[in-house]
């Protein structure tokens, strides 16, 4: 049998970066649920749906830059029709690479003759795109956590990062410091030199050399501390007023935060809670879904539940890491009824607030509050919260809230073990 070959005159449908697709996407899988025209909101669905993503990636590549001059000269050189049908083709094929490499997955969803769940097939065509929902994995979570992470140190011009040192010396493994004598319950990572030599010193030169108790040395290293982090996010509709979405970029830096603990502070902890009209906690796998309500700020009810889950951890450090952008403006009673007031800083709220944050100075817990405004009273209000625990407050944007966040969290436990 005769094989002729020609020249591939096709698209390569897989010479496209999916994980430069994600970068690209991020703000859409990211994005807070509000829609701002005009500094008027409108809340957007709760789901993504086939459709949103097959718009989202069209605008990558055809506005975002993701495809070469070559290749959309290819994609667009024919006619109207044949441009339409080369695009659609493209997107189905990034869809079906994004699902296959485990970037995201189909949720069920109900038939609309019958009501039955059903899982869409292969090519989706069994189901209207408007139908089949779409959720992101822990492997894109785990990528977008890992770039927001990367592009925020890079832009601090930071190359590397490890764990948290103090001034304090223990005697562990790595030695960095001067020896010392061995005492009861120390590492025994013993300085050989250092050992004989103080035997030496004590019986002089001889064969066999007695190694007395006294003469043991052991090396030192620098003590590194453990943290568990509790991470406050203000979910109220105040983070998405006034024409700024405030929310997603605190979503991109909490996931940056996470991945920044898991691969580089394995013995840290981090845990997440969202206070809005109360508050509750969240896995961090759930963060990217998260989206704005139309809530107050219980900012007391907050502070409560960090406390309640720090209690549970045994670790050097407590800190709560509270990003808002509001005023305390709801309060739980003890009869679980919510009492609102969203005019002005309410005495009574304030005043319930500060006693939790003084409850929270009392159980070592520390606070540092990122304050995404600079209003009058709310700069009052956040400088007592910092003065009563000794934390510190960063009144940032939330285009530099991530760069003084991460440099927080790297740098100031060498201040606070001694």
């Amino acid at each position: 049998m005769k094989i002729q070959y020609s020249k591939f005159t096709g698209f390569d449908w897989d010479s496209l970066s999916l994980e430069e697709l994600l970068n690209k996407l991020s703000d859409f899988l990211l994005q807070s649920g509000f829609y701002s025209d005009y500094y008027g909101f409108q809340q957007m669905g709760q789901d993504h749906n086939l459709q949103s993503l097959h718009d989202a990636i069209l605008d990558a590549l055809l506005s975002q830059g993701m495809l070469s001059d070559e290749m959309l000269e290819k994609l667009l050189g024919d006619s109207q029709e044949g441009q339409d049908s080369k695009l659609s083709q493209l997107v189905q094929a990034l869809i079906q690479r994004l699902q296959e490499e485990g970037y995201i997955s189909f949720s069920e969803a109900q038939s609309p003759e019958t009501g039955a769940e059903t899982m869409p097939g292969p090519a989706h065509e069994d189901m209207e795109i408007g139908q089949v929902k779409f959720e992101l994995t822990d492997k894109s979570l785990d990528f977008l956590g890992y770039k927001t992470l990367k592009d925020l140190l890079g832009s601090l011009g930071k190359s590397s990062f490890g764990r948290h040192d103090t001034r304090d010396l223990s005697t562990g493994i790595e030695s960095s410091g001067a020896s010392k004598a061995y005492e009861f319950g120390d590492t025994l990572n013993l300085d050989v030199s250092g050992t004989l030599l103080s035997a030496v010193k004590r019986e002089g030169l001889g064969v066999p050399l007695n190694v007395d108790y006294k003469d043991l040395k052991v090396h030192q290293s620098e003590y590194q501390s453990s943290c568990a982090t509790v991470l406050m996010l203000d979910c109220s509709h105040s983070m998405i007023l006034y024409g700024e979405d405030r929310f997603t970029p605190a979503k991109k830096v909490a996931m940056a935060l996470a991945h920044l603990i898991r691969t580089q502070y394995p013995g840290d902890t981090l845990n997440l809670v969202l206070f809005h009209d109360s508050a509750e906690e969240l896995p961090l796998s759930q963060l990217a879904r998260v989206q704005v309500g139309p809530y107050y700020t219980n900012t007391r009810e907050g502070l409560r539940l960090a406390q309640r889950i720090l209690a549970r951890q045994s670790k050097d450090m407590k800190q709560v890491i509270m990003i808002t952008d509001g005023k305390p403006s709801a309060l739980t009673k003890e009869n679980g009824h919510i009492y609102k007031n969203a005019f002005g800083l309410d005495p009574h709220v304030v005043a319930e607030t500060i006693k939790e944050v003084a409850n929270c100075r009392k159980s070592g817990i520390l606070i540092n509050t990122f304050m995404l405004a600079r209003d009058y009273d709310l700069v009052s209000f956040v400088k007592k919260v910092t003065e009563i625990c000794r934390g510190k407050a960063y009144f940032t944007t939330p285009y530099t809230l991530g760069q003084y966040l991460l440099m927080d969290y790297m740098q100031k436990k060498v201040k606070t073990i001694h």
